[in-house]
């Protein structure tokens, strides 16, 4: 389980049992009711901060998916903020019900960071890539750069990114996560080849979304 979701899931699992108990001494209806209601929240949330291993790939040749969820869209945009190029966008949607932790997608050192306060629109919706708060992370490891994004839904209130400035980084390895449903994207340069395609699903840490071409191949 995720240590984030500590703080949230010990005040509902200690509620649900004091109304379990308090059930059984006063046999009121109503507290029968508010037990099941915070039991099934304990429920749920052991379930959404659920954090798995993964077998991390072992090629640092390929770009991990940073998140679980759905490819939401793929397109050519050009970057302007750290790649300053024409890049391959690649959207992935975290529905309430993925695994929320995000993992690392290339291994190298943290080149640029930068936090956005914002709104919180529905991370499905185009907009919410420009206007809702989110952490933009560059990776760069010498040879290759890319650009990622952990960006707030209309649930998720709040990001969660250990990763600072200079800090070397490793592939796969775990760096936050995004709370309630969400949206992370990835700007790729084309030398890399992506891999993925619209409406496939995803594991953060597992899934190669692109292979960085070496020059020769095309």
């Amino acid at each position: 389980m995720a240590k984030e979701g500590r703080s949230l899931i010990i005040p509902f699992l200690i509620s649900a049992l004091i109304l379990t108990l308090s059930t059984f001494f006063f046999r009121w209806g109503i507290l029968f009711v508010l037990s099941m209601i915070s039991w099934i929240s304990v429920g749920f949330l052991i379930y959404f901060f659920r954090d798995p291993e993964r077998m991390i790939p072992a090629n640092e040749n390929i770009i991990l998916s940073p998140a679980d969820g759905r490819i939401l869209s793929i397109e050519n945009i050009h970057e302007n903020e750290y790649l300053h190029e024409l890049v391959q966008k690649i959207s992935i949607f975290m529905s309430p019900l993925n695994v929320h932790i995000n993992r690392i997608p290339l291994s190298g050192r943290v080149e640029y960071f930068r936090y956005q306060p914002g709104k919180f629109l529905a991370a499905y919706r185009a907009e919410s890539s420009t206007e809702n708060e989110q952490a933009i992370i560059g990776i760069s490891n010498g040879q290759t750069r890319l650009l990622f994004k952990q960006i707030a839904g209309v649930l998720a209130r709040r990001i969660v990114c250990q990763l600072k400035k200079d800090e070397p980084v490793r592939l796969g390895e775990r760096f936050g996560m995004i709370k309630f449903g969400s949206r992370v994207e990835l700007f790729l340069p084309h030398q890399i080849k992506v891999q993925v395609k619209l409406n496939q699903s995803v594991k953060g840490g597992e899934t190669i979304l692109g292979v960085i071409l070496d020059g020769h191949e095309k």
